[in-house]
């Protein structure tokens, strides 16, 4: 009972934009990750460069410019796990002052809503932040195991053991690369959350703003063009 008088607080518009959001989320998710056979997302294209990056590293020696693209690749999920952690700090900070946000909300949207209607949107947002917090997390640490899944390839190319650990290393990677992929939607999707704050129009709008932009950057970049040139 408690949780349905919540959500009378609540209008028609506003849970269909929350479930706009999810779906979106979802589904553009999905699409980026099983894209059509004959047009391949860049997620996927770079899975590709992955395998041949680990392919290369078999014969290269010595290996410090792969240690330096891998420390590089960790320190990027580190510092976006740790701006997480502080947007989520600062949602549960901005939860304790709701009313304080409340006055500013009704200035755009002249609507007064109580508190808790507020704390349920902010959330639906940290839910987004704590999911790509996760995500960032695993994505770093799986960096950390193809680091060492690599450091135990054997350093003579025609030992049997060489090229099969450095496609394990590869398909590492590229999980790595995927829950990192994945967090970035999450960041994208609760920032998209955060215009609820101003209605559920302003959310539905976002929304499809995040979905363009998304879908424009895996099948309609300039950085998908100059992948696809590379013969294969």
């Amino acid at each position: 009972m408690y949780w349905i008088d919540r959500l009378a607080l609540f209008s028609t518009l506003d849970l269909v934009a929350v479930c706009f959001l999810v779906f979106a989320w979802v589904s553009i998710g999905f699409y980026i990750e099983n894209p059509p056979k004959n047009r391949p997302s860049v997620s996927n294209l770079m899975s590709f460069y992955r395998r041949e990056w680990m392919r290369h590293f078999v014969d290269r020696n010595p290996r410090v410019f792969d240690a330096q693209i891998l420390s590089t690749l960790r320190q990027g999920t580190s510092f976006f796990a740790s701006a997480t952690m502080i947007a989520f700090g600062g949602g549960l900070a901005l939860m304790g002052n709701a009313d304080l946000l409340a006055g500013v909300t009704e200035e755009f949207t002249l609507v007064t809503a109580p508190a808790i209607v507020l704390e349920i949107k902010i959330v639906v947002m940290l839910v987004f932040v704590a999911n790509s917090f996760l995500k960032f997390v695993w994505a770093h640490r799986l960096f950390g195991y193809c680091s060492v899944v690599m450091s135990s390839v054997p350093n003579d190319a025609t030992d049997p053991r060489a090229q099969p650990r450095a496609d394990k290393a590869a398909e590492i990677n590229i999980t790595a690369s995927r829950s990192f992929n994945r967090a970035m939607r999450s960041v994208y999707f609760g920032l998209s959350a955060a215009a609820w704050i101003l209605g559920p129009i302003p959310l539905m709008f976002a929304t499809v703003c995040t979905v363009f932009v998304l879908w424009r950057r895996e099948f309609a970049s300039q950085s998908r063009a100059a992948l696809l040139t590379d013969p294969r």
